[in-house]
């Protein structure tokens, strides 16, 4: 009988629970699978352990994740972000052992259309196919410009992650958006597009503030908490918070992090702070600013900054969130993420279900 894998146990701790700490405070935060979450914990760990790069170059068909989703993988045999539904992972970090040993790129391929493959075998159920490149990362191979596509992502800059196939030592480069639409359009040559990760300011601090704020931090978002209100921005209260900022908006103007932002809520409960939030926000780089409460009450606060509401220069969600029913903060909560998500992704918030 072969060795028990404890490996594959420390794997799945490993996997499911990562701990966040230094300034943002303990989170805990589950299964972090965003290109920049498992760049931040490979990134410091680089020289100390042996990775691979796990990455999908070509899918056919239905298939969990799609063409440049990404997994890192340990010689401690940890693995951080997902190719499959899980199905695939460890036979996924089998190759990975031998192309550690090797030091040599290694593509594999799974074909849930064919019951003879391994993927039917493991269960995978998806009826596609799904063509997987891994490759050892180190530093003689430049860490195959990870780190360039880590400092890029952290800066909050949409990044072109190009691999060759047809070059024998894989090598990736990180293109300038100009460099991605003008490149070959051979099928050996693979370009993902990543982008950061969504950036969200919340404006106010609310009992009904902290689940949205647990939402958005346990999906891999980056927030901004504001208020500045003593008894509201408490650190017990908002873990997992890139920054709670304890100022009033008109004091905010010239913040950097303004311009990093996706998207923005604000949720004071104060006709007054609303309305100099909407002002602070109006110059900021956020694609969706949602205010709760009802169009009556929004009238009060555009009243309070002597504007009309359509003459506000940004789009404005009012009342926000989608129309998923329940009225306490966690659903509020998620009927609010789930609409950030569909105007950031392009989604139109339908049901995939036919009926």
């Amino acid at each position: 009988m072969d060795e028990f894998p404890w490996w594959l146990i420390t794997n799945y701790l490993a996997y499911f629970f990562v701990l966040r700490l230094g300034n943002k405070g303990p989170c805990l935060f589950i299964m972090a699978n965003h290109i920049s979450d498992i760049l931040s914990i490979w990134y410091p760990l680089k020289d100390e352990q042996e990775w691979v790069l796990a990455s999908i170059i070509e899918t056919e068909g239905s298939s969990y994740r799609k063409a440049g989703a990404a997994m890192l993988i340990n010689d401690l045999g940890q693995y951080y972000g997902l190719l499959s539904g899980g199905c695939l992972e460890s036979d996924i970090m089998r190759h990975a052992r031998f192309c550690l040993q090797s030091q040599a790129n290694k593509m594999i391929e799974y074909d849930m259309r064919d019951d003879a493959d391994l993927a039917w075998q493991l269960g995978l159920g998806c009826g596609g196919r799904v063509k997987i490149l891994l490759q050892p990362i180190a530093r003689n191979n430049h860490y195959l410009a990870l780190e360039s596509l880590h400092f890029a992502l952290q800066q909050g800059k949409t990044c072109y992650y190009q691999v060759n196939v047809e070059d024998a030592n894989f090598n990736q480069t990180l293109l300038s958006p100009l460099a991605s639409s003008t490149s070959s359009s051979s099928e050996q040559i693979h370009i993902t597009q990543y982008r950061p990760q969504v950036a969200l300011g919340v404006f106010g601090g609310g009992v009904d503030a902290r689940p949205l704020v647990a939402l958005a931090v346990n999906m891999g978002w980056i927030v901004y908490l504001v208020d500045h209100r003593s008894a509201y921005a408490r650190d017990a209260y908002f873990p997992g918070c890139e920054r709670i900022i304890r100022q009033p908006c008109h004091e905010l103007t010239q913040e950097d992090w303004l311009q990093r932002l996706n998207a923005a809520v604000v949720m004071t409960h104060s006709v007054e702070q609303d309305a100099q939030a909407l002002a602070l926000l109006e110059s900021s780089a956020a694609e969706y600013i949602g205010l709760l409460g009802p169009m009556h009450r929004t009238e009060r606060v555009f009243n309070a900054i002597a504007k009309a509401p359509n003459h506000y220069k940004k789009a404005l969600w009012n009342p926000m969130g989608l129309k998923l029913g329940g009225e306490l903060p966690e659903s509020i909560a998620l009927a609010t993420c789930a609409e950030i998500h569909a105007v950031l992704f392009d989604g139109n918030g339908e049901s995939m279900c036919v009926r």
